[in-house]
């Protein structure tokens, strides 16, 4: 299966369930790859048989910037969801951490994988 990705998108936003965690946005990390055919897009060279990955990463910006949810297992959920509903995607991976999270690790976080069945 071919594959689109979304590498490092960092964001600002509200994740944790401690209230110094949760009283101001963090760095949050998100890796995304869409699982999906790019044949018909190499033969056309248009957009419009892309999996467009600029409207992936804007959508997951926004709702990321806004969520506030607890934990980064919920926020993987959330965003594989989003993924899934984009033309041509069949399934995803989502790898969500929170750098410095952790003393004495560089990050922390959870990586799932969703389908369209």
């Amino acid at each position: 299966m071919d594959q689109t990705f979304i590498k490092d998108l960092l964001i600002r936003g509200v994740i944790g369930i401690s209230d110094a965690e949760r009283a101001q946005p963090q760095d949050i990390l998100v890796n995304i790859i869409l699982f999906g055919d790019t044949s018909k897009a190499a033969v056309s060279d248009s957009i419009d048989d892309c999996i467009n990955y600029r409207t992936v990463a804007k959508k997951v910006y926004a709702f990321v910037e806004q969520a506030k949810r607890y934990t980064v297992e919920a926020l993987a959920g959330d965003i594989a969801k989003i993924c899934l509903a984009e033309p041509g995607v069949s399934g995803t991976r989502v790898r969500v951490e929170k750098p410095g999270a952790v003393r004495f690790s560089r990050s922390v976080g959870v990586e799932i994988e969703r389908f369209n069945f």
